[in-house]
């Protein structure tokens, strides 16, 4: 699963669930590229196949969640936000921890940002030990 469309269903499942907002920086505002390049290096497969589908499921379900026959990346971005939302509060077991793994993997990517730990007076990560942290 190297496939460039691959990265790219993931990116705009997470810069659909993750926009700017309230004077915040959005998840396109990080280094999206650079997370998940590592993250597609270090990550179990499982994990990978799982966000993937999760960022396939996003794509495919807007007439489930707001009645809208179409892809997501069809939507603007209002109806594309409420569906995000509501994908992530579907009664369905599976639609929502598909959308929840990514919308999970993007908040690492967020969160870890300097930025956006900028905004809330936390001092930047210092460089990866490269070692297994708990």
């Amino acid at each position: 699963m190297h496939s460039p469309w691959v990265l790219w269903l993931i990116k705009f499942a997470m810069i659909s669930m993750m926009p700017r907002a309230a004077g915040l920086p959005g998840i396109e505002d990080t280094d999206l590229d650079g997370f998940l390049r590592r993250m597609r290096r270090e990550t179990d497969p499982l994990y990978w196949l799982g966000l993937a589908a999760g960022a396939a499921l996003f794509a495919v379900t807007p007439l489930v969640t707001v009645g809208v026959p179409l892809p997501a990346f069809f939507l603007p971005a209002k109806l594309r936000y409420r569906h995000a939302e509501k994908l992530l509060a579907h009664p369905l077991y599976l639609l929502r921890q598909g959308a929840f793994l990514v919308r999970l993997s993007a908040g690492m990517c967020w969160g870890a940002d300097p930025q956006v730990r900028a905004r809330f007076a936390l001092a930047p990560y210092g460089p990866d030990p490269g070692t297994f942290r708990s």
